[in-house]
């Protein structure tokens, strides 16, 4: 045998290994932040007594202000990442994020949490730094596998969240989430020092300032409008200016960006017909989802007393249990895509990942009397999620330029989350827009038209991706 293929076989075992290894640091650095997304859920109710603080803070401290910090933040984290190697800005994230944990851990008023919650935002971008890394370290034919799993653990961590966080307020207390989040963090900070490489490719130029800051306005305009809408009213004049500003904002951005020769982001990883259906796809998805993650658990909890004629009455551990089959199935349907994937390319598993989420929505809304419906309906819509964000990152990838890679999945990352506000948001207008007669409790039909509005959402996206294959714009 030739010497050089010797050589060969003897060290495949060998960067299998570092390969798997590498996956691993990565799925840990995912699942730090896609727990601590949704272990806080339901503690709102328990921090607001604890902290002795009002309902609306208590929704900063456990959603607001992470999302609007990281809406902010990942843009900026994954260029540079980009620009000064993925490895060493995971390993900044993820101080960062430790030391917000640990702050967050002994807050002892609603103002500090809602503080170190918002630093915490940063962990958003490690999503795309992580998407990064794997697909230049791991063998080629392990990439399509590697994003599937991570991008699968983002959304089939969430039930998982849900239940954790329930037994942990129920039978601990909530500061033991962030206790289990900082060791979780401090783990993934160990593995990435010891397994991860830096990255070999790297983009130029120096940070772009302005850019940023128009960015920052655009997208803090836009989710404080979202967030605030219920409490000041859709009609109030602040609610319409911040909607504007963050129009104006970004009308300024995109030439700013054109003009200059090192953008934060260039204007053709948003607007071009190559990628810009694949972020509008991570809206439908992030919107459909949140509806459904939002209101299930809502509606589950609801007692039937009085005028109330649904709901079941449980408790947030039994919400969890409830999604718990649907979380289990993410991971397979994501497996399931990359296999698709490798066949007939990435376009056929986002429709069909869609058409799912579709299918559990459009079924919620019609048949939702019994628990069983809930566990079934929610698990056609789940295994629709990890279809879908197993492929993003393979799209993402195939349209853009390998120096680009952490700033375009941090792009997308950010417009899957921005539609997730958008679906809370929608699910919430409309159960407040059809309350039981003489209450302001929303009624069964509103539950029914916010499923309905959720699989009309994913419909939508459904046809984006026909528009894909029309203008077979993207690589496969």
């Amino acid at each position: 045998m030739d010497v050089t293929k010797v050589a060969e076989v003897r060290q495949r075992p060998e960067r299998t290994s570092r390969g798997t290894a590498i996956l691993v640091a990565m799925c840990f650095a995912v699942l730090s932040y896609a727990l601590m997304q949704t272990m806080l859920v339901p503690t709102i109710t328990t921090l607001q007594h604890e902290l002795r603080t009002t309902a609306a803070l208590t929704a900063w401290a456990v959603l607001s202000a992470p999302l609007l910090a990281s809406a902010v933040l990942t843009p900026l984290i994954g260029k540079l990442g980009d620009h000064h190697g993925k490895r060493r800005v995971v390993v900044g994230v993820l101080v960062v994020y430790l030391v917000a944990t640990l702050g967050a851990l002994v807050s002892w008023n609603v103002g500090l949490l809602i503080a170190f919650r918002a630093v915490q935002g940063v962990s958003l971008g490690l999503l795309p730094l992580a998407f990064g890394v794997l697909r230049e370290a791991l063998p080629a034919d392990r990439v399509a596998s590697g994003l599937a799993l991570a991008s699968g653990l983002v959304g089939g961590s969430a039930g998982l969240g849900l239940v954790c966080g329930g037994l942990l307020v129920d039978y601990v207390s909530w500061r033991w989430l962030f206790a289990v989040g900082a060791v979780l963090v401090a783990v993934t900070l160990a593995l990435v020092l010891r397994f991860v490489p830096e990255s070999r490719e790297r983009g130029g130029g120096r940070l772009d300032v302005p850019g940023a800051l128009l960015l920052a306005t655009s997208l803090t305009a836009l989710l404080l409008a979202l967030t605030q809408g219920p409490a000041l009213g859709w009609t109030s004049p602040w609610v319409w200016g911040l909607f504007a500003l963050a129009v104006l904002a970004f009308a300024v951005f995109l030439p700013v960006e054109k003009r200059t020769a090192t953008p934060l982001i260039d204007p053709d990883l948003l607007v071009h017909r190559r990628i810009l259906p694949t972020h509008l796809a991570a809206v439908a998805l992030g919107a459909a989802q949140f509806v459904l993650f939002v209101l299930l658990p809502k509606f589950a909890e609801t007692p039937r007393a009085g005028a109330v004629d649904y709901g079941f009455g449980v408790s947030v551990t039994a919400v969890g249990l409830i999604m718990l089959p649907g979380t289990l199935l993410v991971l397979p349907g994501s497996w399931l895509a990359s296999r698709i994937d490798a066949r007939v390319g990435p376009r056929v598993p986002l429709a069909t990942g869609l058409g799912c989420v579709a299918a559990g929505a459009a079924a919620l809304a019609l048949w939702h009397g019994k628990i069983w419906q809930l566990v079934v309906f929610y698990a056609v819509a789940s295994v629709g999620f990890g279809l879908v964000m197993a492929v993003l990152p393979r799209l993402v990838n195939a349209a853009v330029a390998p120096g680009q890679i952490a700033t375009a999945n941090g792009v997308n990352t950010v417009a899957r989350t921005a539609g997730g506000a958008v679906g809370s948001q929608l699910g919430a207008a409309i159960l407040a827009s059809m309350p039981i007669a003489g209450s302001t409790i929303p009624g069964d039909t509103a539950y029914g038209f916010a499923f309905g509005a959720a699989a009309l959402v994913a419909l939508i996206g459904v046809g984006l991706v026909g528009f894909q294959v029309r203008g077979g714009r993207f690589a496969s």
